[in-house]
């Protein structure tokens, strides 16, 4: 989600602090983005169909602030509806792709402080991790405290650790940059894209959490938090100060490519960047952002390495 970082650590954190949930909400889709793909993968609504979760009180839906995500994957010929059944083998039998976009529980919809209990039970959790297993493609998008607390049963499934924090990096301004040149943004298929003209330069992403993978994972980075950057842990949503909890976030995560037995999971900690939003005086923020001009391609690439159109394309020299 959206955050100021053009102040040194200590104010930014206390304007931090002064973001009540109210104003948050207050985040709109931005209607006026018109994303365009030059050569769309499918005919119009003949690709893969994305279905877009909205049965676990998300922050991001297909009429709500996800629907230039969702005319993104259209343009390129997917097809996307939004989920409004839990999570059963029926409810997932046709799906293609399940985006999860800041899942949360019911607890949480009024009030994201402490506690933040799962948005899921343990048995959506086990239908997921199966449907996975059984060839289908999860995208899981979790940003800043509290929903990664929220969808993190489901992110363990996968051998993922979520961190119920905020991301902060003192030195950024308004955006994090991740790009290949200092190694936070890791070669892959998914930067690289299927030809030439696809890849992705740099992602912005914009405050989110960060995450680990556990050993065993099967699973390669792709974005990773660089040096200076803190994972802020307060109780209480926006809270932020001198005193609050912290732990140092280089190294961790804000995005990873996980391959569980004939399945794929693409996840992220952060939600803004796969948007278009507005919200206050500034300019749109996530993908319409001025700093943020590759991060409709990398979308794309993301939906094609889960569809398995990006197995075969070669390691960067």
């Amino acid at each position: 989600m959206r955050s100021s970082r053009s102040l040194p650590l200590l104010p930014v954190l206390l304007l931090c602090a002064a973001v009540p949930l109210t104003v948050v909400a207050q985040q709109q889709a931005d209607t006026s983005f018109m994303p365009g793909v030059e050569h769309p993968t499918w005919l119009e609504g003949t690709g893969p169909l994305v279905v877009i979760d909205e049965a676990h009180h998300n922050f991001h839906t297909l009429e709500g602030r996800y629907q230039a995500f969702a005319a993104l994957l259209k343009a390129d010929g997917y097809r996307v509806e939004a989920g409004t059944a839990k999570f059963t083998p029926g409810s997932l039998a046709d799906v293609d792709i399940l985006v999860i976009a800041n899942a949360l529980a019911e607890e949480n919809v009024e009030s994201w402080d402490l506690p933040n209990p799962p948005a899921f039970t343990d048995r959506e959790v086990r239908v997921v991790r199966q449907w996975v297993g059984r060839g289908g493609s999860l995208w899981l998008i979790a940003d800043h405290m509290p929903f990664p607390a929220s969808a993190g049963d489901l992110a363990a499934a996968f051998g993922l650790t979520f961190i119920n924090g905020y991301a902060i990096d003192p030195d950024d301004d308004a955006a994090m940059q991740f790009r290949p040149e200092n190694g936070t943004l890791v070669d892959h298929p998914i930067v690289r894209g299927r030809v030439p003209g696809e890849e992705v330069a740099r992602v912005t992403s914009f405050t989110g959490q960060g995450f680990r993978m556990e050993p065993g994972a099967d699973a390669d980075p792709i974005m990773v938090l660089g040096d200076g950057v803190v994972i802020m842990l307060p109780e209480k949503s926006w809270d932020i100060t001198e005193t609050t909890r912290r732990i140092a976030g280089a190294g961790l995560l804000q995005g990873a490519a996980v391959r569980y037995r004939r399945g794929r999971v693409a996840a992220f900690g952060e939600a803004a960047m796969f948007t278009s939003q507005t919200g206050g005086d500034g300019p749109p923020f996530g993908m319409a952002h001025p700093d943020a001009p590759h991060n409709a391609r990398f979308v794309l690439n993301i939906a094609h390495w889960l569809s398995d159109l990006l197995s075969g394309v070669p390691a960067l020299p």
